[in-house]
């Protein structure tokens, strides 16, 4: 039997805006905008490649019955047959799953629905309760093994994480947080008095609070997730994993190539590239991909066509696999 869920409230402060995050040279930083040459040693260009189809089912099917109501409102959820994947792939029941920006706890409730102990780390206080909720509808569900979420800033993770966990950690799964342009849920102009269509849920927490990485200019969010990765790499037990899901992004027209910065803020914290893979988020069909594009994403698309840019729906997501460097 497994123990009780368990829930860590942390008396670490929040980060200030100007509390350094990681001694990275800022050339280091800039250099993160573009691809590695061929002789670079974070080189991604080789990496085994594989196709996780994650979308049969909607987002919504996925979560019926298995997470609380209140997790509806997070702008940026995991999809959890995403996480459910990497678990199965990269663990073996009974393992310890971590994510050190859990959200609604998407990557632990898929973590002991498959019998792995599971450990997350959460800097915004609501969330933190949403996943702690999710957690404990699990273990109505007769899931019992340990899960545990501690409030606080992953950048501080080491001195965060229950002793019992340094070490034992055999995966890490998680997603760097995105700005509010990317996220968030509408109203029609049928739900509202004045019949405007308007977009709520699309932030983390508050705007104000520059502790959040969400709240942050992009090379400070670079910097703030090396050193997150860095004390993930600590944590790991020999042989462990790091699956990280992040897509590109636009900012002022501009494509942001996040998965290859990704890959090399996971060099510079010591991990070492395996394998890059295709988490779907469009339904395989039998000849084609349907893509579920939220209202936010066929917006932009479409103003996007209408002033020349040729762009289509986002049908996947990368996932970024690193391992621990074996010195």
């Amino acid at each position: 039997m497994g123990t009780a869920m368990t829930t860590t409230q942390s008396n670490t402060p929040p980060s200030s805006a100007d509390e350094p995050t990681m001694p990275l040279p800022r050339a280091f930083i800039d250099a993160l905008d573009t691809t590695p040459p061929a002789d670079d040693p974070t080189d991604f260009g080789e990496l085994p490649v594989s196709v996780w189809a994650t979308a049969q089912t909607s987002p919504a099917a996925q979560r019926k019955d298995r997470y609380v109501p209140e997790s509806t409102a997070h702008p940026a959820k995991m999809l959890p047959a995403v996480a459910a994947h990497a678990i199965e792939h990269y663990t073996k029941p009974g393992e310890v799953v971590l994510d050190p920006m859990c959200g609604i706890g998407t990557t632990l409730v898929e973590a002991i629905d498959l019998g792995r102990r599971a450990v997350g780390v959460e800097y915004e206080p609501h969330w933190a309760d949403i996943a702690r909720a999710n957690l404990r509808l699990a273990h109505k569900r007769g899931h019992d093994n340990d899960g545990q979420v501690v409030r606080g800033d992953a950048r501080q993770l080491e001195t965060l994480l229950p002793g019992e966990y340094v070490g034992q950690v055999a995966l890490v799964v998680t997603s760097p947080p995105y700005g509010p342009s990317v996220h968030g849920q509408v109203s029609t102009g049928k739900e509202t008095e004045d019949g405007k269509v308007r977009k709520h849920h699309y932030r983390y927490g508050s705007a104000l609070d520059r502790g959040n990485l969400a709240n942050i200019g992009h090379h400070r969010l670079l910097a703030g997730f090396t050193r997150i990765l860095t004390a993930c790499a600590h944590v790991l037990r020999p042989g462990g994993h790091v699956a990280i899901t992040v897509r590109p992004w636009r900012e002022h027209v501009e494509l942001m190539d996040l998965p290859s910065q990704v890959i090399a803020c996971g060099a510079a914290a010591g991990l070492v590239p395996v394998e890059r893979c295709v988490g779907l988020l469009a339904r395989v069909a039998d000849s084609e991909l349907v893509a579920r594009g939220s209202f936010f994403q066929r917006d932009f698309i479409r103003k996007q066509r209408d002033a020349g840019l040729p762009l289509h729906l986002i049908a996947h997501e990368d996932v970024i696999v690193l391992g621990a460097s074996v010195e």
